[in-house]
This record gives C-alpha cells, sequence and structure tokens, in this order.
C-alpha cells in the first residue's frame, strides 16, 4: 500500500522534530515523492548523515511502502 505526503510529513516531523518538511507528489501516483527537509539538528552533520536521519525517521517505510523519495537536506539560514 502506497504512502501518503501527510504520512510522510508527519513520519519525519516526529523523528526530527525541529523539522521543516515540504513534500511533494512527483507522478501523481502516490508512490513518487519528493522531501525537503531543513533542520538545525542537520549542522555539522553531511549529507549522507542527513539523509541517515531522515530514513531513520520513516520508520523502515523506505522501499516498501514508500517507493521512491527524492530527498534533499539541509539547515536553515542564519539571518
Amino acid at each position: 500500500m502506497a504512502m501518503d505526503a501527510e504520512t510522510i510529513k508527519d513520519l519525519i516531523c516526529e523523528g526530527i522534530p525541529d523539522a521543516k518538511v515540504t513534500i511533494r507528489d512527483l507522478a501523481g501516483d502516490g508512490n513518487h515523492y519528493a522531501a525537503e527537509v531543513i533542520s538545525e539538528s542537520f549542522r555539522g552533520k553531511s549529507r549522507v548523515q542527513q539523509h541517515q536521519m531522515v530514513y531513520a525517521a520513516l520508520k523502515g517505510n523506505m522501499g516498501d511502502a514508500l517507493h521512491a523519495l527524492a530527498l534533499q537536506t539541509g539547515v536553515p539560514e542564519k539571518v
């Protein structure tokens, strides 16, 4: 069963509480999404470590209920 955008966002926000998350359905099929995740907790971490944190927040759904996720991560800009 496919995962909807709101569930993806909820899981990421639960796992990374300070995250600002934007989800887009890329194909309109509920299987291919793009996510932008911005979090202060990513500061000082490599891109790989940031992505690992997001995948951990998805609780094993990546590749199963969630078929494809184009992921962009980053830290908030200093003002």
